[in-house]
C-alpha cells in the first residue's frame, strides 16, 4: 500500500527538499509513498489569496486564517486521513510516534508560519505534533523531518531488520557500531566484537546500549537502572 502525505505549505518550492535523495528519495521513486505539497495561498481569500490577519487583542506579527486551512483540509483529507499540525506546544515526535503514522494510508501535514494559526484549526487535525523545545520559521522544517522519519519505516524502504536495532527501538539508545581499521589513532575495536562469539557480540551490544542510555538520555530509562530493560539472563545478577 503507498502511503499518501500531503504539505499544506506556504512555501511548496521547499518539498521534497531534501527528500528527493537517499532513503526517502528511493521510497518515493519506487511508488512506496506519494508525497505532493499544496500551496496553501490556492484556498486565500479575495483576489490577492490572503491567508493571514492581524491578531485580535493587538500583538506582534499575523495569525493565519482558519477558513483557507479549513478549506485545504475539506478538500484534501480522505477517509482516514491523519491530520496533524506541526507546532512546538504539541506532542513530542518520537519513533513510536513515526511508526503510527508510518501505519496510516494519508498524512497530512499543515505547516504554520509567522506567529502561527488561529487557535479554531487546531480543533480541525488529529495531532499537534513537536520535533522539539524550539521555536522555528515554520513548520516546513518539523514537516520534512516527520516525513523522512516516517518513510524509513515503510515496508522496503530499507532492510527490514535495520529498524529493530536502531536507537529507541527497545527502548534503548542503538549500541556503539565500528568497521575496519581494528585500531584507528590509538582506539581499538572492542576484542568481543572481533571474537566470532555470536552470543557474547550480542549480550555486549545489549549492556552497551543500556550503558549508553544511562550516560546520554537517561530520561528514556523507566527505573533508576533500566536493566529491566535487558533479557532476564542479561541482568546483574541473573547469570
Amino acid at each position: 500500500m503507498t502511503l499518501r502525505i500531503d504539505v499544506i505549505t506556504l512555501f511548496p518550492d521547499m518539498f521534497p527538499g531534501p527528500l528527493a535523495a537517499s532513503i526517502p528519495g528511493r521510497a518515493i521513486e519506487r511508488g512506496l509513498v506519494r508525497l505532493e505539497a499544496h500551496d496553501l495561498r490556492r484556498w486565500g481569500l479575495g483576489r490577492h489569496r490572503s491567508v493571514d490577519d492581524y491578531p485580535y487583542g493587538g500583538g506582534a506579527g499575523m495569525i493565519l486564517r482558519p477558513e483557507p486551512i479549513a478549506e485545504a483540509l475539506d478538500e484534501i483529507a480522505g477517509e482516514g486521513a491523519v491530520r496533524v499540525l506541526l507546532d512546538p506546544g504539541g506532542r513530542v515526535f518520537d519513533q513510536a510516534l513515526a511508526h503510527e503514522l508510518a501505519a496510516s494510508g494519508q498524512l497530512i501535514l499543515v505547516c504554520p508560519r509567522y506567529e502561527g494559526v488561529d487557535d479554531r484549526v487546531r480543533s480541525m487535525v488529529d495531532l499537534e505534533l513537536s520535533i522539539g523545545d524550539y521555536v522555528l520559521s515554520g513548520g516546513e522544517l518539523p514537516a520534512l523531518v516527520v516525513i523522512d522519519g516516517v518513510i524509513r519505516l515503510l515496508p522496503g524502504a530499507i532492510d527490514a531488520e535495520s529498524p529493530l536495532d536502531e536507537s529507541f527501538a527497545a527502548g534503548l539508545l542503538e549500541y556503539p557500531q565500528f568497521t575496519r581499521p581494528a585500531e584507528f589513532r590509538g582506539q581499538a575495536v572492542p576484542p568481543i566484537l572481533l571474537s566470532g562469539h555470536h552470543a557474547e557480540v550480542e549480550r555486549w551490544r545489549r549492556e552497551q546500549g543500556l550503558e549508553r542510555t544511562r550516560r546520554n538520555r537517561p530520561d528514556l530509562l523507566p527505573a533508576q537502572d533500566g536493566s529491566e530493560l535487558l533479557p532476564p539472563e542479561d541482568r546483574p545478577g541473573d547469570r
